[in-house]
């Protein structure tokens, strides 16, 4: 099981019970097994995840009988919602304890100071490529970073560590000639201390096998130019046994943070991440993919409400509290019902659109790269608009009548932006296209937010039978301009959100009919 569906199972059943009208201690067993299922099948160890059904069993439990006695089956909305946040936060806060390390912390870098870093791990595991991916982020920061190979057991490990130090323009040391690894860190490591470089990363041999070999190796190097942090490099699709790697390596040189590598859609990602949590070694980042951008840094809490599909946990406790956020969208609802969807909103939903990290690649959410890039160019267009040109006091497509400004228009956002016109064209295409989605569903009273309205969403909502009837009816013109079938079901589905942006495949169809593609 991938963490997507990982993921998706939870939320399922924490959507169930949330839906419910009834939240008793049958349904509490109910939501548990599915998620202890989920958890399992994710190759969790089951001493963990019975531990974490327990825990939740006592945070909740007893709040539950009592509001079954006080209330039987039925109780006010609002009570019923907060017994229904107290279930949601137990799951999250408990998903949350079992990835976090209940005594250790992850090292904190020290400005103006040398933070020698020490990479370990078995061979194959993605240590060299980390190294680079560390590199980046923390030069990206403006910190000044250096690296170093002291791996002279694989073949091509200078090599590869070199390549990718040239890419980065980053600083590196290693040597053709010398085989002894302890003195190519020390030299390296104080050649770097002395030029007053920041963060000096190290990297090690590895092996296929734990064996004394590699562990006597790590612990000399260790010893020679001792590291302020030691790194262990795991790889996600060992599951449950990174728990015997992490603790051989953690008694063996005092390992003080971990990374988890491979993460991008393995069935074991669960296990790995809870079993290196179990052996009280901090998760320091995540690595999914060879790019050097696909790596984030790890948090518990944020990974599991993104696991959830919740978002940032931060934000959305929030958000809990924030009326605001309520009163902008019954405000952009009221605009749509009208049939109103001006450029600025369409850049808003841009920007909920790109709300995303790289956590997303693991979760199964998010845009595809193109389309990111096209969202920020068209956002950048946006940006050299005016506010007038952004709320629709601007005749685009000629409704109201010939605005002959309009080619002298695009051409300044054009150049502004530092875009081509027939870019701004497409934009302008764009929204007219969604401009008119809303016009037509804001004229079905699709917006209106009326009781029966609300009821016949939702039911569609639980029944996909009838949401594909529903469907069927549809004018097919409005549909395809809606984004099709796929994009339909899933915003009806969702609280009445707006299409997903459509695809690359589309984008370029459109620029092609426009004189742009190839």
């Amino acid at each position: 099981m991938v963490l997507a569906e990982l993921g998706g199972k939870i939320a399922y059943g924490l959507s169930k019970l949330t839906s419910s009208s009834i939240v008793d201690a049958q349904a509490l067993e109910d939501l548990l097994s599915s998620i202890t299922r989920a958890l399992i099948e994710a190759d969790v160890n089951v001493n963990l995840v019975m531990q974490l059904k327990i825990n939740i069993q006592e945070r909740v439990g007893v709040a539950i009988e009592k509001h079954q006695e006080e209330h039987g089956n039925g109780s006010n909305d609002a009570t019923l919602l907060s017994l229904q946040k107290m279930v949601q936060k137990a799951v999250m806060d408990e998903l949350t304890v079992l990835l976090t390390p209940k005594k250790s912390k992850a090292y904190k870098m020290k400005r103006n100071k040398p933070n020698v870093m020490l990479f370990v791990g078995l061979q194959g595991a993605g240590k060299t490529t980390s190294i680079a991916k560390f590199a980046n982020y923390y030069q990206r920061k403006g910190w000044k970073v250096a690296m170093v190979c002291a791996d002279t057991f694989r073949a091509g490990a200078f090599d590869q560590l070199k390549q990718n130090a040239t890419k980065l323009r980053i600083p590196f040391y290693g040597s053709y000639t010398e085989a002894d690894p302890v003195l190519i860190a020390e030299e390296g490591v104080e050649q770097f201390v002395k030029d007053k470089y920041e963060i000096i990363i190290v990297d090690t041999s590895g092996r296929h096998k734990q064996e004394g070999a590699l562990f006597e190796e790590m612990q000399e190097i260790s010893a020679a130019i001792r590291p302020d942090n030691t790194i262990f490099v795991i790889d996600a699709t060992q599951g449950q046994a990174i728990y015997d790697q992490a603790m051989g390596f953690r008694e063996a040189v005092n390992v003080g943070s971990v990374i988890v590598t491979k993460l991008d859609g393995h069935a074991k990602g669960g296990g790995a991440l809870s079993a290196v949590a179990a052996t009280q070694s901090p998760i320091m980042f995540l690595g999914s993919g060879e790019k050097f951008d696909d790596f984030e840094l790890f948090s518990a809490q944020s990974f599991v409400s993104k696991l959830l599909g919740i978002g940032d946990v931060k934000g959305w406790e929030e958000e809990m509290k924030d009326v605001k956020t309520a009163a902008d969208k019954d405000e952009l609802m009221k605009k749509m019902s009208k049939g109103e969807f001006t450029l600025r909103d369409l850049y808003k939903q841009f920007e909920d659109q790109l709300m995303v990290t790289p956590m997303s690649k693991l979760i199964g959410q998010g845009l595809t790269e193109d389309n990111k890039k096209q969202l920020k160019k068209f956002m950048t267009i946006m940006d050299s608009m005016t506010n007038k040109e952004l709320d629709g006091k601007v005749d685009w497509h000629g409704k109201k009548g010939t605005d002959k400004s309009i080619e002298s228009r695009i051409k300044r956002i054009a150049k502004g932006s530092g875009t081509h016109p027939l870019e701004v064209k497409l934009l302008l295409q764009q929204h007219k296209q969604q401009e008119a989605m809303v016009s037509k569903m804001g004229k079905s009273g699709m917006f209106k937010g009326n009781a029966k309205q609300k009821q016949m969403m939702e039911n569609l909502k639980k029944n996909p039978a009838a949401l594909n009837a529903h469907l069927n009816r549809m004018d097919p013109k409005m549909l395809a301009q809606m984004g099709g079938r796929d994009a339909v079901m899933r915003m009806m589905q969702s609280e009445g959100g707006m299409p997903e942006m459509p695809d690359m495949a589309t984008m370029q169809n459109m620029m092609q009919q426009m004189g742009m593609g190839r």
